[in-house]
């Protein structure tokens, strides 16, 4: 059986929050989004907000993949932070 990446555990077994299978795997930045922002807030283990938390596991996952991701990955995801930033009512960065 091979050995898993410790940042794959972290992403499958955060203590934080349980996210869905496959979420970062969607083409779609708003379900992406949408998805982090479920499990953010039905998440009772969390230390900081929902957004927060919804956040910094996108950009953990965005980091730890660093030059494995294609461009047009890490684009979907990129844009995936800025619904995140609509889900919950802040402005996106421009």
């Amino acid at each position: 059986m091979p050995k898993k990446k410790w940042s794959q555990d972290v992403t499958e077994h955060s203590d934080a929050m349980d996210l869905r299978d496959g979420v970062f795997k969607s083409r779609s930045p708003k379900k992406i989004a949408d998805s982090l922002k479920h499990s953010a807030e039905a998440s009772h283990r969390r230390k900081s907000s929902p957004f927060q938390s919804a956040m910094s596991m996108l950009n953990f996952y965005i980091n730890r993949a660093g030059d494995q991701l294609s461009k047009s990955r890490r684009a979907t995801l990129e844009k995936a932070k800025d619904e995140l930033r609509k889900d919950f009512g802040r402005e996106p960065k421009h």
